[in-house]
């Protein structure tokens, strides 16, 4: 396993991630009472899965926080990393993808769930609401969502975290859920007292189940990046750059030939490098096998707590298969 170049750069990372994730986390059990309270108070089913549709992200990102604070502990240098790495001795990235997976399907089946009650109550003559009231529900909470999704993207230039992209994501979603809401609502109460009176039942589960169709794709891409990571599909572009060094090192050197096994998991990047070496050449003490690795790693880059490196000489190429 390589070592870490700056391990104190990597703690300050996570020690940020974790803050935006803790913000996050504040501002969605705000947005998620005023939405069950809101909701609840003007009838509004939409207002109420805005609510719930916010309790659930904000325990999927309590769930990321947690596993961020053990990926960001387990790669520091004081005593409770010693001793996490003495029971967790492979690391924990295989966490994230798993959170990210299950954060993804959780928002999408909560929006299915929310569009087939649309459907019931359009079918059964929609819901009666005090559009005054839901009103201003969405004009706060809009407000919020943005905010918090311009903060958490910003703060994502530096940091480069999975969790903080999804979450920016997810506000950014909420937001397009509330600007909606938002729009219907304003309009559900302009049509008060008019001919057109007669939509204003139907306004409540149309829009929610417009917005569900929308944001139901959206977690897509992290639900199959993540399953990518679980079952370990070998990314194209890493493996075509450990291979291209991998190859000039078995030019450079004289090797018969190379085995390399990579995969990424979540913010960890796994690599195994194994080279076949003739037999037998003359002898070298373990300093120059050593100072070869050295070599090959600088070779590969990256050298971060979050790459795990293997390197290995061998003459049987079964030890390399």
């Amino acid at each position: 396993m390589n070592a870490s170049t700056d391990p104190s750069t990597d703690a300050a990372r996570g020690r940020s991630e974790q803050g935006v994730l803790r913000a996050s986390i504040a501002a969605t059990a705000v947005v998620a009472a005023l939405g069950i309270v809101f909701g609840l108070l003007s009838g509004s089913f939409a207002i109420v899965f805005d609510g719930v549709y916010s309790l659930v992200d904000g325990v999927m990102t309590l769930v990321a926080l947690l596993v961020s604070n053990l990926i960001a502990t387990s790669t520091a240098t004081d005593g409770v990393r010693r001793r996490l790495v003495e029971r967790f001795t492979m690391g924990f990235w295989h966490l994230e993808p798993m959170v990210l997976g299950a954060n993804g399907l959780l928002l999408t089946g909560a929006a299915v769930y929310a569009f087939l009650n649309a459907v019931d109550a359009f079918l059964t003559g929609g819901r009666v609401l005090h559009f005054d009231q839901a009103i201003v529900y969405a004009a706060v909470t809009l407000l919020i969502c943005l905010g918090m999704g311009v903060f958490g993207l910003r703060a994502n230039r530096r940091l480069r975290s999975d969790f903080v992209a999804l979450d920016a994501k997810a506000w950014f979603m909420s937001a397009a859920i509330t600007a909606a809401l938002l729009v219907a609502f304003v309009l559900g109460l302009a049509v008060q007292g008019t001919a057109w009176a007669w939509i204003s039942p139907y306004i409540d589960p149309t829009v929610l189940a417009l917005v569900c169709l929308a944001i139901i794709p959206m977690p897509l891409g992290t639900i199959r990046r993540a399953l990518a990571d679980i079952l370990l599909v070998t990314p194209p572009d890493l493996k075509a750059q450990v291979d291209a060094v991998a190859r000039e090192i078995v030019a450079r050197y004289g090797f018969l030939d190379y085995r390399a096994y990579v995969a990424r998991v979540g913010r960890g990047r796994q690599i195994e490098l194994a080279f076949i070496v003739p037999p037998g050449g003359a002898p070298q003490p373990v300093e120059y096998w050593d100072r070869l690795r050295d070599e090959i790693g600088d070779l590969i880059g990256g050298d971060t707590p979050d790459r795990w490196l293997t390197i290995v000489f061998t003459a049987d190429p079964e030890w390399a298969d």
